[in-house]
Formats: C-alpha cells, sequence, structure tokens
C-alpha cells in the first residue's frame, strides 16, 4: 500500500506518541492496512510524507547513496546572502560530518527569504540547524516533492493513494 499524505503543522510523522500527540496515521481515516511514515518531517514543519508497507522501497527512498531528491519550500528570517547559500550549496559541518551538497535556489527577498533546497539525505532538522548556523533560522518549510511525486492540490491533512506509475517512478528513481 502506497499513501501521499501532506503532513500539517503540529502533526508528529511517526506512527504512535505516547504522549497522545497526533500522528501521520491518525490522519489516514478509512485505511485499514498498517503502513509506517518514510522519513520525517518535523512537529513544526509541513509538506509530503508517503506512508507504505514496502520496506524495500522505504529503504530506498531514506537511504543516502540513493539520492533520491527532497525538494523543500522554506522561508528563512532576513535577506540570505549569496555567500550563506553558497555554504549550503557546498555543504557545511553538522556533528562532525559535511552534509552533502545541496542545490539551493533563492525565490524572493523581500524581509525576509523564501528558497528551494533540494536534499539528498535526511539529518534530523537538518534544513533547520544549517540556516539556524548560518544566522537565518527558518520561519517556515514545507516539503513540495519527493524524488518525482509532486501535489500542490494536497492540502494539509489530505491523502490520497500513490497511482502505480507513481509507485514505478519513485522505485527507479536514483
Amino acid at each position: 500500500m502506497y499513501y501521499l499524505l501532506h503532513k500539517p503543522k503540529g502533526v508528529l510523522s511517526t506512527a504512535s506518541d505516547p504522549k497522545g500527540r497526533p500522528t501521520v496515521l491518525s490522519l489516514l481515516r478509512g485505511v485499514r492496512e498498517r503502513v509506517f511514515p518514510v522519513g520525517r518531517l518535523d512537529w513544526n514543519s509541513e509538506g509530503l510524507i508517503i506512508l507504505t508497507n514496502d520496506g524495500e522501497l522505504a529503504h530506498h527512498l531514506t537511504h543516502p547513496s540513493n539520492h533520491v531528491p527532497k525538494v523543500y519550500r522554506v522561508k528563512v528570517k532576513g535577506i540570505a546572502p549569496p555567500e550563506a547559500l553558497e555554504r549550503v550549496r557546498h555543504g557545511l559541518y553538522l556533528e562532525g560530518r559535511r552534509t552533502l551538497p545541496a542545490p539551493v535556489t533563492r525565490i524572493s527577498s523581500q524581509q525576509n527569504t523564501w528558497l528551494e533546497v533540494v536534499l539528498f539525505e535526511g539529518r534530523r532538522n537538518q534544513i533547520r540547524r544549517v540556516f539556524e548556523r548560518l544566522g537565518h533560522p527558518v520561519l517556515k518549510l514545507r516539503r513540495t516533492a519527493i524524488g518525482p511525486i509532486a501535489d500542490r492540490d494536497l492540502k494539509p491533512g489530505e491523502y490520497r493513494p500513490l497511482t502505480p506509475a507513481e509507485v514505478t517512478r519513485l522505485k527507479e528513481t536514483r
């Protein structure tokens, strides 16, 4: 089984929570199959997440060696200078390990900066920690694509099954 969910802010991307907070599984009304989220989005982030019972696909999508891109729309505080974006593009050290290079594109800048960031790895709170270190804390973060899968029409809290063609494309993503 394969589902695409738009995780809203204030929902955990886990199967269960001992504290009783809402989880992505609580949003899958009517789904009887046992599925689990592939990867994570933190409590304050929103966006696309895949839920499945296919462990092989989950491993393929999350293992950094497969270079499956995850695309994020990110609003950071202030005007991020070109030098800061270059550091993201080349990778910087988090917890003693260099991050993989991450393409980043400036979408707009007024008081704050909107960016598109593409990750090929998924370290815990990576985007938030990188931009905090660069002096531009993240104000909003939304995952807009996982590999070839995107859905602009899916609203926060909504989900849909993936089509067989989408599943095939995900499995072929490298």
